[in-house]
């Protein structure tokens, strides 16, 4: 099975420079409604069969549009809910850029544990769990490979991504997902494969799966164009995020360009 992971689009806790965790009532700001239809359009010409997502209301927002094109019903899973940032929940991301706990988050991400909220491993491990659970389901539902989207926070992703990769938690940061954007991973019996990761605009339609091998010819082609190079994709930014509505948050909210906001 085949998971599109997709960031909500820009919310006001974006926009403000808070960090949102789960705090009720954050909206879209209207770029991310705009992002929102964006993603809409580019997914609905996809075979995606499941929606699944966060439960809280910026995640909500952004699936709605998808969902109406593909008539299909989001599932929401707590388990894909933001980081539960206990203490740190609604503060300014400046004031929090010099707490002694933020080295950690950027530097040993598994170690760290928020005041009165939950630690990044945690994060992981209830994220992974979710994301590959529910695709053995669909894969026993279905019985055979199909597209399903899990609409999610930053961290949470990012966290997903790392576990595909094979690396470390502590290098989640090292990852950017902004908003709006996809990340593929397509999870096989022997590993998960990373098809896509912060994409906001490049073409989709290898993510399609393949028809039957025709041709000798024809199969070696198919093989090269199926193979998850994307060699035309979007270069991603690898000078660093700024902490855009997460801890380890991406992008700069008002137009979705990485910049670096602190030394780490």
């Amino acid at each position: 099975m085949t998971v599109i992971l997709l960031r909500h689009g820009v919310s006001t806790s974006n926009t403000a420079h808070t960090l949102a965790g789960r705090s009720a009532g954050v909206e879209l700001t209207d770029r991310g409604t705009e992002q929102a239809e964006a993603v809409a359009e580019r997914l609905a010409e996809l075979r995606i069969e499941h929606i699944v997502g966060s439960p809280l209301l910026r995640c909500q927002r952004t699936v709605a549009p998808l969902a109406r094109k593909l008539g299909l019903e989001p599932e929401y899973d707590d388990r894909l809910i933001e980081v539960d940032y206990g203490d740190w929940t609604g503060k300014a991301l400046a004031d929090l850029l010099t707490e002694p706990l933020w080295k950690v988050v950027q530097r040993h991400a598994s170690g760290a544990v928020f005041p009165g909220g939950e630690g990044l491993a945690q994060v992981q491990a209830r994220a992974v769990s979710a994301i590959r659970e529910h695709d053995r389901v669909f894969t026993q539902q279905h019985g055979r490979d199909a597209l399903w989207v899990a609409c999610t926070h930053g961290d949470v992703i990012k966290s997903v991504l790392a576990d595909a990769l094979g690396i470390h938690l502590d290098g989640f940061q090292r990852i950017v997902v902004e908003p709006a954007s996809i990340s593929v991973v397509r999870y096989t019996p022997t590993a998960p494969y990373v098809w896509r990761l912060n994409d906001t605009g490049t073409d989709l339609s290898a993510l399609t799966p393949p028809d039957p091998p025709r041709a000798e010819a024809d199969s070696r082609t198919d093989a090269s164009a199926d193979s998850g190079d994307s060699a035309d994709a979007e270069p991603v930014d690898t000078s660093g995020p700024v902490p855009g509505g997460e801890v380890g948050g991406s992008a700069n909210a008002d137009n979705g360009n990485a910049e670096r906001r602190d030394s780490l």
